[in-house]
């Protein structure tokens, strides 16, 4: 397509007999970084969309990484392009958008392609149409696709695809380069007309780059670059011939040329580098002939490093490698692990997690704490395709997990079980068989926990489990601590009918803000008013109230009479569309019964579940001075509320919602009584400290949309 017969593999040889330098941080991939070069300064006949794909372990990141480094203004300064293939440069333009996928879901790519481009767009599905509207093209590069999403086994990658580069690909304003898995590039190309789109494989002949693997290699064996000084490597001509072997083992592989180096160096007794038998074809070979050359069974290795090749996040705590371990293997693997540091060095990556001793799902008063993760995940695919099964593996591990839990207390947990749990059920099948459980519901990381349950189908699902997945768009934008999880939870089980759930809660090891005291699905309430009735009489109706003249009517049509009278039972009094069932019409301005405006009033009990039949007129409203002598006040926004302490002006519980607020009004003793669309709610503020304030995201004009709450978990506007 466009200039690609000149963008052959053979370029490779003429540009180093030309005598350019290869890219430093690429070594190799002239054709594919010319035909990179042609894509950015939008070449005549080069394609618009260019969908970069290969083997794991191809060096796919590493070229995107590299062209990337010469896309940047700044960056740019710091290589020697002088030096290199000019049709390898792209001009200096504006950096490209660059949202990278590595963990996140396809929804949040999105929303941090609209932040970067400063979109309006209120809703997902909007952002890709007011790109195609721009009268200036934008360029946008999306690097490691098969790295998206925060579960594995939620398949996010073809996600992404679906929702996000085909969209983008379809827009004719966009300018396009996706890295993508062999198993997807097919179907965002296919698209797309001809012409508009190239597929690069760099594992097809046509972008071969055999001498860019033979340097590769090459430079891993240098002592210059770092290598030990062996008798493989201070040789110059010996290391030439090394390298060039390993290259034609690796058959194109990076990966593999990069394993079976660190194993020689790390182990070099006993290798002749004169055998190429001794050399690896793929990533597993360079697993079984390192286990090898050092006497240990290949197996053996392989299932010390199967818990890693399952981690999730950035990787698994180096003190549940052992747990696990004995789990995949069905015997105790202590021994082993304690032998085989050196035999498992080569294929793993460990990362320095930092924390917080106050981070209540951070590391820990020492403030950080090590995981280990394989070196890439073409490792982790090699092991985990060996395995006899992987749901088994998946069974046992995620077992582990649960009996690593301190007396099943979710608080005391480590962050990585209460975060990834839901993923390794998810792989093993056991998934909804987990999700009863309110404490992890509140304590998992809400991100990982709604992605794990998104790939559910939803009949699959429970009670409980639905309830959560409705409240995780306001989990995920709110990015509220654990304990504010919670009290949204408590109050999400009420309103579902699951009061055992929501009473569950309270025997946790939650301060909640509040206790839920009942919910209504009620439809066009307008507005709510909290108040009381007067004693019941004997024979069950409600007697009338002193000084009644029959005003009565909330929400400020008609105000209800104040009163210093004790109140005989609290009440909140809803405005209501005119005809809704239970309910009566509002009395006008001058007290007749023909009603104010199409609305009615239905009476509820303030403090338990239950519709009250009185007379609204009968009424009253808290006294001023019951109104000063309150000890809480609350201010509101759009959709979100905040509770405060009168006396010392701290918010004692913070309130979100996912919907707009219609009205709202806190009572005396402190019974917050909220309407949304949805309907009704009433909690009873319990707090008596300052509560932890949920991130409250500023508003977007526009219709509410609550697929806006989906983008970066918290504040895109």
């Amino acid at each position: 397509m466009g200039d690609e017969e000149a963008m052959s593999a053979s370029d490779e040889g003429n540009a180093a007999a030309a005598g350019y330098a290869p890219h430093p941080f690429v070594g190799g991939r002239t054709a594919a970084l010319r035909a990179l070069a042609a894509w950015r300064m939008r070449w005549p006949g080069a394609p618009r969309v260019v969908v970069l794909t290969g083997n794991p372990g191809s060096g796919r990141s590493r070229l995107v990484t590299g062209f990337l480094m010469m896309c940047d203004p700044g960056y740019r300064k710091q290589l020697p392009l002088d030096d290199l293939d000019p049709a390898t440069v792209p001009p200096d333009l504006p950096a490209p958008a660059v949202p990278s996928p590595s963990g996140r879901t396809a929804a949040q790519v999105l929303w941090l392609i609209a932040d970067h481009f400063g979109l309006s767009a209120d809703r997902r599905d909007d952002i890709c149409p007011e790109l195609a509207a721009r009268e200036e093209p934008v360029t946008i590069v999306v690097p490691d696709v098969d790295r998206a999403g925060p579960v594995r086994a939620a398949n996010e990658p073809a996600r992404l695809v679906r929702e996000v580069l085909k969209p983008l690909a379809a827009a004719e304003t966009v300018q396009l380069l996706a890295d993508v898995p062999r198993e997807l590039a097919a179907e965002l190309a296919e698209a797309l007309p001809p012409g508009q789109v190239q597929i690069i494989d760099l594992d097809a002949p046509e972008w071969a780059d055999p001498e860019g693997l033979v340097l590769h290699a090459l430079t891993a064996l240098d002592p210059d670059a770092g290598a030990p000084g062996l008798p493989f490597t201070t040789d110059p001509a010996v290391r030439r011939t090394l390298a060039e072997s390993l290259a034609r083992r690796a058959d194109g592989s990076r990966l593999t040329v990069q394993l079976a180096v660190q194993s020689l160096l790390m182990q070099p007794e006993g290798f002749d580098p004169a055998d190429e038998a001794l050399l690896p074809g793929s990533v597993g070979e360079a697993l079984d002939l390192h286990a090898r050359r050092l006497g240990a069974d290949p197996q053996t290795l392989r299932l010390l490093l199967a818990p890693l090749a399952f981690a999730e996040g950035e990787g698994l705590p180096v003190q549940l490698w052992g747990a696990l371990a004995n789990a995949v293997a069905g015997r105790d693997m202590s021994q082993d692990l304690a032998d085989g540091m050196l035999l498992a060095a080569p294929f793993i990556q460990p990362v320095e997690q930092t924390g917080d001793a106050d981070d209540e799902d951070g590391a820990g008063a020492d403030g950080g704490r090590t995981l280990l993760r394989l070196q890439h995940p073409g490792i982790a695919e090699e092991i985990r395709s060996g395995l006899p099964d992987v749901r088994d593996a998946q069974t046992k591990i995620a077992m582990a997990l649960l009996e690593a839990v301190p007396q099943q207390n979710w608080s005391k947990a480590d962050p990585y079980i209460r975060d990834h749990l839901a993923a390794h059920t998810l792989d093993a099948g056991l998934l909804p068989q987990l999700l009863t459980d309110p404490g992890l519901f509140a304590h998992a990381d809400p991100v990982t926990m709604r992605a794990a349950i998104e790939a559910v189908p939803l009949e699959q699902l429970g009670a409980p489990a639905r309830t959560y997945l409705r409240t995780a768009p306001l989990l995920t934008r709110s990015q509220a601590p654990a304990g504010m999880r919670a009290a949204f939870l408590e109050t999400a089980f009420v309103e579902d009918g699951l009061a055992p759930y929501a009473e569950a809660l309270h025997t946790l090891d939650f301060a909640l803000p509040w206790r839920t005291l009942w919910s209504v699905p009620l439809a066009g309430v307008r507005a709510v008013t909290t108040g009381s009735l007067a004693q019941e009489g004997g024979d069950g109706t409600t007697a009338t109230a002193p000084g009644a003249d029959g005003a009565g009517a909330a929400g400020g049509e008609g105000p209800l009479p104040a009163s210093g009278a004790a109140a005989s039972r609290p009440v909140a009094a809803l405005v209501v569309p005119e005809g809704t069932p239970g309910s009566r019409t509002m009395p006008g301005p001058d007290g007749d019964s023909s009603g104010a405006g199409g609305s009615a009033l239905l009476l509820h009990d303030l403090l338990r579940p239950g519709y009250v039949d009185a007379d609204p007129a009968q009424v009253r409203l808290p006294s001023e001075e019951a109104k000063a002598a309150a000890p809480f006040g609350f201010s509101r926004g759009a959709d979100y509320l905040r509770v405060w302490d009168r006396a010392g002006q701290e918010v004692v519980a913070a309130l979100l919602s996912d919907t707009p607020l219609t009205d709202a009004d806190l009572s005396p003793d402190g019974v917050l009584v909220v309407a949304t669309a949805r309907g009704v709610t009433a909690r009873q503020i319990l707090a008596a400290a300052p509560a932890a304030t949920p991130t409250v995201p500023a508003q977007r004009t526009g219709s509410a949309d609550s697929d806006a709450s989906d983008g970066l978990e918290g504040d895109h506007s």
